[in-house]
């Protein structure tokens, strides 16, 4: 196995490992937990290129965690307290591979301690159960890193003060909407990642799908959990035609639709048909599926329907102050309404001083102001566009929409 492929091994089972350390031993050894787990990934890291990979990677792990666990232990308290603690880690973790579904759910549980704010518990989430780096999280909530980073680290004490073993899974209910939360941050983030030459980060999306899959199975009749998984599994099934072959950004007006994932869209609209219905309105997972079965279904870009998606996105505001959802109403309404109007609803946004990244309100206002056909404001607000991201499709994207317009408004010569 090469070495970037033991890399992506490592980066799957960590969370796995953290989970079985922290069931057997408790949500009050997360520090060290952690630690010991850090641990066991730079042995394996410096190992298995030269002895190969073994049979179990994961127990291997938690042999190894365990181990570096009980060091810990051992420099770190007591004659006491290392004799008691010595007892407790004697007991085999065999049941650990057996579990390690039900620890998924454990781990986003205890992160989702209800001591914590609902920032940090997704902080925390988003760095031990996804892997998420503290500028990917910073970069999805719009925040500098060492307020990220602070968080995280007072999440941890806080947890360790609070002497709370490991939650039950079935407490999942009481703490569903920060867990729900965390997972969208997850997609979005692997959906379209932060910096970097990938556009998508799928071993995130597809983290985010598999927790949801084993959430929904817990909570089969409740219909958020059953709208977040009818979102992640319509949105992910454009991915294959996101990007060309050479990796450059593919806008979803110009993606060729034959590529899309047919079962996942059949898959993620059963589920809504299923979810919609009901005396009570839909939630917001719930409506941004439907928004996106809209799209999802369109045979082609100019047969979307985008009067519905309107309505819909108006519904969704209703539910949520979130200036992401207001500005996609902004691009829905001057595809309904024209794009003057689209960007009329974008100054208002601006001027409302709600917190929105400057970057994405660019690229809505080069876009728009392409359509309305004023060229030299769109070739400046793409440029701005593509000075604001980190990610280098988009930002390649960006700059070949402004050299595109660039090129076309220059006359030819007599």
């Amino acid at each position: 196995m090469t070495i970037p492929s033991i890399e992506g091994l490592l980066r799957d089972l960590a969370p796995q490992v953290l989970a079985a350390l922290l069931r057997r031993y408790g949500g009050t050894q997360f520090d060290i937990c952690e630690d010991a787990v850090q641990d066991a990934m730079l042995a394996a890291h410096q190992q298995w290129p030269v002895d190969g990979l073994p049979a179990d990677p994961l127990a291997w792990l938690i042999t190894t965690a365990r181990r570096r666990l009980i060091d810990q232990i051992r420099s770190e308290t007591s004659r006491r307290e290392r004799e008691n603690r010595q007892v407790a880690l004697a007991h085999p973790l065999a049941d650990a591979i057996s579990t390690q579904a039900d620890d998924s759910v454990r781990l986003l549980l205890l992160c989702c301690h209800p001591a914590l704010t609902t920032p940090a518990q997704i902080a925390l989430t988003l760095r031990a159960v996804a892997g998420l780096t503290t500028a990917q999280i910073a970069h999805a909530y719009l925040v500098p890193e060492s307020t990220v980073a602070q968080r995280i680290t007072r999440a941890k004490a806080r947890i360790r003060e609070s002497g709370s073993n490991f939650p039950d899974p079935a407490s999942v209910s009481d703490r569903l909407d920060p867990v729900l939360a965390v997972i969208y941050v997850m997609f979005s983030e692997g959906h379209t990642v932060a910096a970097g030459e990938e556009l998508n980060d799928v071993r995130l999306t597809d983290e985010a799908i598999r927790l949801t899959r084993l959430l929904h199975a817990s909570l089969p009749d409740n219909r958020e959990v059953a709208g977040m998984l009818a979102l992640l599994l319509l949105t992910d099934a454009r991915r294959p035609a996101r990007t060309s072959p050479t990796g450059m950004l593919i806008p979803l007006d110009e993606q060729d639709r034959s590529h899309w994932n047919r079962d996942l869209i059949a898959e993620g609209v059963a589920i809504l048909e299923q979810t919609l219905p009901g005396a009570t309105p839909a939630g917001p997972y719930a409506l941004q599926a439907a928004i996106a079965a809209v799209h999802d279904e369109a045979t082609t870009a100019a047969s979307t329907d985008w009067p519905q998606i309107l309505l819909l996105y108006r519904l969704l505001e209703r539910q949520t102050d979130n200036p992401v959802v207001t500005l996609n109403a902004a691009v829905a309404e001057a595809m309904v309404s024209g794009p003057l109007a689209g960007l009329t609803a974008v100054e208002r946004l601006v001027q409302s001083g709600r917190q929105v990244d400057p970057q994405r309100v660019a690229a809505v206002r080069a876009h728009l102001l392409e359509r309305a056909g004023r060229t030299v404001d769109a070739i400046d607000e793409y440029r701005n566009a593509a000075k604001g991201t980190r990610s280098i499709p988009e930002r390649d994207y960006q700059m070949r929409r402004a050299q595109h317009l660039r090129d076309d408004d220059v006359p030819s010569s007599v």
